[in-house]
């Protein structure tokens, strides 16, 4: 961090051939304005030296004093360097001008505009660190975390991103637990919705880039930051699916799990609870009928 480092461009190709095109353009001026005047008294000199000091008086050309071919010369020279300025490079123009200056604002425009949402994302991240760090220290200073599951006794919760059973109270008191609230999860568990459920902000936690999604669901990279964008919900729910869960574990303040008394055949489990950390504080068990196939109950952990 402090160590030296080799002195590095801020600025990148392009901006610099615009730059050294302008310093060369402004050679170029004045190299035509030298040649201009020196052309001027040059000329002056030959005529002023042929006709008061006689040099070359008697040598014509064609009938044609000397100086004159040597003026037309340097003439032709001059017109060369004039057209070599304006028309071939284009330098003097002040539409180009215009143009190569629009080029450069238009470029540190852009750099800044990058500089501010570095600083804008380093801001973020920063803010997400503190949120993440101070709940894993102490998970009850936060808002009230919760993780809803169903989950059978093998802990399984699902199989080919699938639910592995239809409880319709389960579904209801899902319903009922999570409207108004945030809701977190993986990909796959939105992917497994048909459409985002009504009257909850839904935020997905994936790694893929530029993963599309209606307009109001909030897409993150960790679950750190998906905390961060529930911190003012007084209750978030994490969802699933098992990984999601397994990270949640260390962080939430309350679990609200629908115990299905059966072992299933899945590919997705719910992390074991441990006791020594979560508290049962309320358990209602409802026996199956004719509109549930297994037995359940709801069980509440709070944190210790």
């Amino acid at each position: 961090m402090f160590g030296k480092k080799k002195n590095i461009s801020q600025i990148d190709a392009e901006q610099l051939e615009l730059i050294q095109n302008a310093q060369r353009r402004i050679k170029q001026k004045k190299r035509l304005y030298t040649h201009f005047v020196i052309f001027l008294i040059g000329s002056l000199f030959f005529i002023l030296a042929n006709i008061i000091l006689g040099i070359g008086k008697d040598f014509k050309i064609f009938e044609i004093d000397w100086f004159v071919f040597a003026i037309l010369a340097w003439l032709f020279i001059l017109l060369y360097h004039v057209f070599n300025v304006f028309i071939t490079h284009k330098f003097l123009g002040k539409d180009w001008e215009k143009n190569q200056l629009d080029k450069l604002v238009a470029q540190q425009q852009q750099r800044i505009g990058k500089l501010k949402e570095k600083f804008v994302k380093e801001e973020t991240l920063v803010a997400q660190s503190e949120v993440y760090n101070e709940i894993l220290s102490n998970p009850k200073k936060a808002n009230e975390l919760t993780i809803i599951v169903a989950a059978g006794e093998n802990n399984a919760i699902g199989k080919d991103n699938a639910l592995i059973w239809h409880l319709s109270d389960d579904l209801k008191r899902f319903k009922t637990l999570t409207n108004g609230h945030h809701i977190i999860m993986g990909r796959k568990t939105f992917e497994s919705f048909p459409k985002p459920l009504p009257n909850r902000i839904h935020v997905v936690i994936t790694r893929q880039k530029d993963y599309q999604v209606p307009n109001d669901v909030i897409v993150v990279n960790s679950l750190e930051e998906a905390i961060t964008y529930s911190r003012k919900d007084v209750q978030p729910f994490v969802i699933g699916g098992g990984e999601i869960y397994k990270q949640a574990m260390a962080l939430a303040n309350k679990i609200e799990l629908t115990r299905v008394h059966e072992t299933f055949d899945a590919d997705t489990f719910f992390p074991e609870i441990d006791t020594s950390i979560w508290k049962e504080t309320s358990n209602r068990f409802h026996k199956k009928d004719n509109e549930h196939k297994y037995s359940f109950s709801f069980i509440t952990y709070k944190r210790i």
